[in-house]
């Protein structure tokens, strides 16, 4: 299966990573990626790689597009009207299917995608939305090609991926930013940066880990931690407070809200700002 990449960044890399660790062919990949020191780490990794589109490219049968959604109308205009049956797999964060279809020549074979950071560590949670009309072996391969940076879950409406991308798009942020305050919190209570860094981090990890394993929910787990009149208590007691759990809760809905409005802006703002010739391929730099 030959695979072009339109980016070659982190996230392009981890997953031609995954499959190779799962057995595909390096030399089946190719990439598109402006950055001269991008696509030396490519090669180092076995896989092809230009500053712009070749005629070559149209022989592939997946095109992933991992660029900046602000570049995004750009990297993909070499390939406007001339696809005939490859999927259009996109892992750019907002970029409606409607709008990467309009772009494409209203090119309908088209599956989005949102991973998230551990996909660099394929450790990653992606969720997945294709088109009307994709078949049952195109999303097979989609979640073949996601499946090796991490676990994938399908959702049937596409406005779901905002909510993907609130939860678990800047999910690890929220995470860091609790390991932020704990470890910061161990500071102040007399650890050094060493160990309050070692603590806080191994908490966390163990904590994750103990509610995966476990068959209960979160709530409960958090319960048989906290004794009555105990420290956890005191610790709860003073979240509940601040109503901490809720602030959390408004903040994932607002990254959800603005993930609706980056997608209306950048569908907005490339069709009227991107000139209409499509260059052919091999003329065009993405």
């Amino acid at each position: 299966m030959k695979i072009l990449f339109v980016g070659g960044g982190n996230m392009c890399q981890a997953i031609i990573g995954g499959l190779v660790a799962q057995g595909a062919n390096a030399a089946d990949m190719r990439a598109i990626e402006p950055l001269a020191d991008t696509r030396a780490a490519l090669v180092r990794m076995k896989v092809a790689s230009s500053e712009s589109a070749q005629e070559s490219d149209l022989d592939a049968e997946v095109i992933l597009l991992a660029v900046k959604p602000q570049m995004m109308r750009v990297a993909i205009a070499p390939f406007a009207a001339k696809l005939t049956g490859q999927l259009v797999l996109s892992i750019a964060a907002g970029i409606r299917s409607e709008d990467l279809s309009a772009w494409l020549g209203n090119y309908r074979n088209i599956v989005r995608a949102m991973p998230n950071t551990p996909a660099l560590i394929r450790a990653g949670i992606t969720g997945l939305y294709a088109m009307p009309g994709v078949t049952a072996d195109a999303r097979s391969l989609a979640e073949r090609l996601l499946g090796a940076v991490g676990k994938t879950t399908w959702f049937d409406e596409e406005a779901m991926l905002d909510a993907v991308t609130a939860v678990s798009g800047s999910g690890p942020a929220y995470v860091f930013y609790f390991i932020e305050a704990l470890e910061s919190a161990a500071r102040e209570l007399g650890f050094n940066e060493t160990a309050a860094r070692q603590f806080s981090l191994e908490t966390f990890l163990g904590g994750a880990r103990l509610a995966v394993d476990s068959s209960d929910a979160p709530e409960i787990l958090r319960q048989r931690v906290t004794s009555r009149r105990g420290t956890t208590e005191a610790a709860i007691a003073r979240f509940d407070s601040s109503n901490l759990k809720q602030h959390i809760i408004d903040g994932v809905k607002a990254a959800c809200a603005r993930s609706r409005e980056l997608g209306v802006e950048m569908g907005r703002n490339a069709a009227t700002t991107i000139p209409a010739a499509v260059p052919a391929p091999g003329t065009e730099k993405v």
